[in-house]
């Protein structure tokens, strides 16, 4: 071929054939955007195509844009490129998009985890030439319990906080996270109050016809002491504010990939630290692409040197591809959408 499928811009990745960015992180006139969250999912576009379960957590959070929507699997001709976006079990909506050029495919995963978490439509590997892939932990440290084991832990330790009458606030982002514990832990231990940024989007998967227990949002008006016993689910930049403690007596815990490292719940200044991540793990990273049966691998956002290094010593033709994607961070930057 003349020129390769994707390139990669100081605007994001783009497709030559079909004059389109994935994902860009500065405003372009047409957008793919594999998920909704904020680094992906950048104000500024002039068109966006996405999934028809992506579009509604898209508007929710960036306005009034132009956004057209795809089914899964549907395949759309943008000029000289076949497109087509595939389950990437991140988030409800989230995908991977398959680029199609004269016979060679590229696929770009956006952020992805192989466990089917009943919430999200479940990653499928797609066969492609190349794979983009993120890495944000990609080192053999990171592997994950399953979603039963860690959902147990957070009951054992919701209804130990009930019984000695304390509240128990766990934070996670407002979009996925927050969702999937809602649905794994077991509702009956007592109520369920939400911080305003995590009912937002409850409200919007709601109306999609996603199912979710009953919830409880927190407004100034509301008394902890009509709760006894609540799980409190709640924004990390919440965590240890003055919105945390109205609470009262109170075990605080935070759940993400990161608490598999030691130090960093003592860092997030939580009691309780849960292993539980919408990121592939190591085990994940490396089945998804030996899944894909691609030659060349193109590694992003996360351990990127270390990971490359690894493909290389399997076999493959691995590069490292320079990005604003973030991944799952200990920041607060998921929190107000």
């Amino acid at each position: 071929m003349s020129q390769p499928v994707l390139t990669f811009t100081d605007r994001g990745i783009y497709c030559p054939a079909a004059d389109v960015f994935i994902d860009p992180w500065k405003p372009v006139e047409r957008a793919l955007v594999t998920h909704g969250h904020a680094d992906h999912a950048r104000p500024g576009m002039g068109r966006y195509l996405v999934t028809e379960g992506a579009a509604p957590v898209m508007r929710h959070r960036l306005g009034d844009i132009d956004v057209e929507t795809v089914a899964y699997g549907e395949t759309r001709r943008i000029g000289g490129a076949n497109v087509s976006y595939h389950p990437a079990g991140h988030v409800p909506g989230s995908a991977q998009i398959r680029i199609e050029v004269a016979g060679e495919v590229w696929v770009v995963s956006g952020d992805y985890k192989v466990e089917d978490d009943g919430l999200s439509e479940a990653f499928a590997p797609v066969p492609c030439h190349a794979f983009i892939t993120e890495c944000t932990f990609g080192l053999p440290v990171f592997r994950w319990d399953d979603q039963r084991t860690v959902a147990a832990q957070v009951d054992d330790w919701w209804r130990a906080n009930a019984a000695q009458g304390k509240a128990t606030i766990l934070g996670a982002y407002a979009l996925g996270k927050a969702q999937r514990l809602l649905s794994a832990v077991d509702a009956s231990i007592g109520p369920i109050l939400t911080h305003g940024a995590v009912e937002n989007t409850n409200e919007v998967l709601r109306a999609q016809g996603i199912n979710l227990p009953d919830t409880i949002r927190v407004t100034p008006e509301t008394n902890p002491k009509d709760y006894p016993g609540a799980l409190v689910l709640a924004t990390p930049s919440a965590l240890g504010t003055p919105w945390a403690r109205r609470f009262g007596p109170a075990s605080t815990g935070f759940a993400s990939g990161w608490m598999a490292l030691r130090g960093v719940r003592r860092r997030r200044a939580a009691d309780r630290g849960f292993v539980m991540s919408d990121h592939a793990d190591w085990e994940g990273l490396n089945a998804a692409i030996a899944g894909t049966g691609a030659e060349r691998v193109f590694v992003t956002h996360g351990y990127t040197s270390i990971f490359r290094r690894w493909l290389e010593g399997q076999g493959y033709d691995a590069a490292i591809v320079e990005t604003r994607y973030e991944g799952e961070s200990l920041d607060d930057a998921e929190d107000t959408a």
